[in-house]
């Protein structure tokens, strides 16, 4: 779903709904205000020379909402956004897309707290599994787990790198009973039967490959 809100028109042709509030000299939109949109959507906050621009909350047919920063009728700063589906997000925006420190929470309860690159999870952040607990450290790229990051589960954990969303390489599992299990992380090439062929078609599948257990590593501050 698109969390955009509708463009204001504030021309003598076009409709535009209902509104109340400050204006400028010019006539425009200026200062404190509410409006009643077209499409029925609302929006009461501060405006700056005929856009949304300041503190706002903006309320969209769907159910959505938005209570925060607004730039030039687009959020801008600092805000949270409720979304119909029951998830929210809390933190930076840049030009209506959620980018720089935020915190997503998920229908499921899961929560992501970390960085954001146009709307999507990228750089440092923390994925936590609500139903099991677990959670992820680490890098993000575009919305997925990349390079160097670390999988922590109730009673162990596992430490190396990751591609697309999956570990990669060398890597080690670190055990809360005193010792560290290392080996390398590989996809290979599988022979699977398609339910309704004939024909076997390759998959790729993780494979763990220990290869030497020892006592825990010493880790720098």
């Amino acid at each position: 779903m698109s969390d955009i809100g509708s463009e204001e028109f504030d021309t003598e042709r076009d409709y535009l709904g209902e509104y109340e509030g400050n204006r400028n000299e010019a006539g425009e939109r200026h200062g404190v205000g509410k409006a009643v949109l077209p499409n029925g959507e609302t929006y009461e906050g501060e405006y700056e020379n005929g856009k949304r621009s300041g503190q706002g909350t903006y309320h969209f047919k769907n159910g959505a909402r938005y209570i925060g920063d607004y730039n030039q009728n687009m959020k801008h700063g600092e805000g949270t956004f409720y979304y119909p589906d029951g998830s929210r997000y809390e933190g930076s925006w840049v030009g209506d897309l959620r980018q720089g420190h935020g915190i997503y929470t998920y229908p499921n309860a899961d929560t992501y707290d970390g960085q954001w690159q146009r709307h999507e999870r990228h750089g440092q952040g923390t994925y936590h599994y609500h139903a099991n607990g677990s959670q992820y450290k680490g890098t993000w790229v575009n919305g997925k787990m990349e390079s160097a990051g670390e999988i922590i589960h109730s009673n162990h954990k596992y430490r190396g790198n990751f591609l697309n969303n999956n570990p990669s390489g060398p890597g080690k599992y670190v055990f809360d009973i005193g010792c560290e299990q290392h080996g390398e992380y590989l996809q290979l090439d599988q022979e699977r039967m398609e339910a309704d062929e004939d024909e076997a078609a390759p998959t790729r599948v993780l494979k763990w490959i220990p290869k030497s257990v020892t006592s825990l590593t010493m880790e720098l501050p």
